[in-house]
């Protein structure tokens, strides 16, 4: 009985172990945003998106059925997303939020499996502009933009395969900022 019991003991320790490195390894591409919710109360503007689950699988049915192929070519470009988040907070004066806020969600970006894709500094209205990608293998995995000027703040999450070569495809269409790439072909 006591080789069971000490065989079970090493058993579950050795798969709590496995898993805890699992966990570990599983990055995981959402912002926590949590840290942002006292900002509401000081904001005079506030934009809140939370596109996931039903409501996301909802966009790429109507998407799909469309005569429109550029609709269609954006259904498949979020086929395989888990969610798309915005917040966005205008204020009326300079400086009435705390930078330490903003600072903290910059801090997540820092850990591993993100990437630093750009890294804006302006004097012009304070503002700071970071973009950061997160990969699994080859496949872009999560997407993070942070925003921050002196009178507002914009943060940008996209969870899940986001394919780069579709969103070259529809730049400049269905309100998709032009990216404007200089290549060597003419």
């Amino acid at each position: 009985m006591k080789s069971f019991t000490g065989y079970l003991l090493k058993s579950t320790f050795f798969a709590l172990l496995l898993f805890s490195a699992i966990a570990v390894n599983a990055q995981d591409a959402r912002l926590r945003f949590e840290r942002l919710n006292g900002l509401e109360t000081k904001a005079r503007d506030v934009v809140e998106v939370n596109v996931e689950g039903k409501l996301l699988d909802l966009a790429r049915r109507v998407l799909t059925k469309s005569k429109d192929l550029n609709a269609q070519k954006v259904s498949q470009a979020i086929k395989d997303l888990k969610g798309i988040y915005v917040r966005v907070y205008n204020f009326e004066n300079e400086n009435e939020y705390n930078i330490a806020d903003i600072d903290e969600i910059r801090q997540q970006l820092q850990n591993p499996g993100w990437e630093k894709l750009a890294n804006v500094r302006s004097k012009k209205n304070n503002q700071k502009v970071d973009v950061y990608t997160m990969f699994t293998g080859d496949l872009m995995s999560g997407l993070a933009v942070v925003v921050s000027e002196s009178k507002s703040i914009a943060l940008v999450n996209v969870i899940g395969p986001i394919d780069i070569d579709m969103l070259m495809e529809l730049s400049g269409k269905l309100n998709i900022p032009k990216i404007d790439i200089e290549t060597n072909d003419k």
